[in-house]
Formats: structure tokens, C-alpha cells, sequence
């Protein structure tokens, strides 16, 4: 048989599911940037965290990413999308672009994503577990309560108790969130 004769067969570049992918990951870094200086659970949660932390969530093979990083002052920094020339020390990575779309579509949660082994995580896990609680923490400010449910493992209580607060804090997060430069940074980037 003469393997010459058929022609390798490559996939499709799934180009609007990176797309979609790039958006959510840009969004979610700068909100973890405006949570970190909004809730106060964040804040004991990234106080928590290593001082020279720099971390990304990302897609496998090759992208998108999200590059965040600890500040001096305590806070969480949105990098953007760029690896090159930053010391990471905690890579969490999502198998492949199929896996990221159930997590990013609110078809599982990311602690469920975590148990069912789509994630590669190459750094300390204890740090990587705190990392997936803020994420639950920004997704319960970003989405509302019918789309929070699918995303995150527990709905907290505390955002039950006082609607004062998850309200005003949704604003907050979502102002400093926008305000970064959002669109900016998804026009020169995507297009």
C-alpha cells in the first residue's frame, strides 16, 4: 500500500471559536484586575496569593491567552495576551479549543472542567485552585444569576443576601473592567 498516494488531512482552524475565546479570556482578565480592587472575598483571596505570582489561562495548542500578574501594592494586573518576555510561574491551560468553548459557553463549570481533567495545570495547585475560586467570584459579578448557576460549582450566598452589593459591585467591575481600554484592545488584536 503506497501512503504517497492519500494526502494528510489537517483540521480547520476554528477561527470563531478562538475569536470567542480571546474576547472571554480579555474580559475575564480585566475583570479580575477591577475585582481585586472592588470585592472584598477577592481581595483576601489574591492577599493569599504568592508575591511574585504571574499566571495565565489559556487554550492549547496555540492560544488565546490571558496574562495576569500580582502587583507590589496586592492587586491582580491584567498583562494581555503576550507570553513573551514575562517570568510565569503558574500555567493553567485548557486542552483544547472544543473544551474551552464548554467552559467559556457556561456548559460547565470550572471546577467541573478541573474534576473532568480538561485543564493542564503546570505550577503550584494550591494557588491554581485559588485562582479558579476568583474566577467563580468575577463570573457571579459578570453574568446573571440563571447563567452564574451553570458556570460556577456553588452559587454563593453572600451574593443572595445583599443585592446592594453584588449590584453595585457588578457596576464597578464592569466600569473598570470597560474602562481599561476593552475595545481598544479587541480592535488591535483581533482585526
Amino acid at each position: 500500500m503506497n501512503t504517497n498516494k492519500y494526502p494528510e488531512i489537517k483540521p480547520g482552524s476554528k477561527f470563531i471559536k478562538k475569536v470567542y475565546c480571546f474576547i472571554m479570556l480579555l474580559i475575564v482578565g480585566r475583570a479580575i484586575e477591577a475585582a481585586a480592587k472592588t470585592d472584598k472575598v477577592v481581595k483576601k483571596e489574591v492577599e493569599g496569593l504568592p508575591n511574585d505570582l504571574c499566571f495565565y489561562l489559556g487554550v492549547m495548542p496555540s492560544g488565546p491567552y490571558m496574562v495576569v500578574g500580582k502587583t507590589k501594592e496586592g492587586g491582580m494586573k491584567y498583562l494581555g495576551w503576550n507570553l513573551v518576555g514575562k517570568k510565569i510561574n503558574l500555567r493553567m491551560n485548557i486542552r483544547n479549543i472544543e473544551a474551552a468553548i464548554q467552559v467559556f459557553t457556561f456548559q460547565e463549570s470550572t471546577a467541573t472542567a478541573f474534576a473532568h481533567d480538561r485543564f493542564v495545570v503546570e505550577g503550584d495547585l494550591p494557588t491554581a485552585t485559588a485562582i479558579v475560586r476568583i474566577l467563580d467570584i468575577v463570573e457571579v459579578y459578570l453574568l446573571p444569576k440563571i447563567i452564574t448557576k451553570l458556570a460556577v460549582q456553588r452559587y454563593p450566598k453572600w451574593s443572595e443576601m445583599s443585592p446592594f452589593r453584588k449590584w453595585t459591585g457588578r457596576f464597578i467591575i464592569y466600569g473598570r473592567a470597560l474602562g481599561y481600554g476593552l475595545v481598544k484592545d479587541i480592535i488591535t488584536n483581533i482585526l
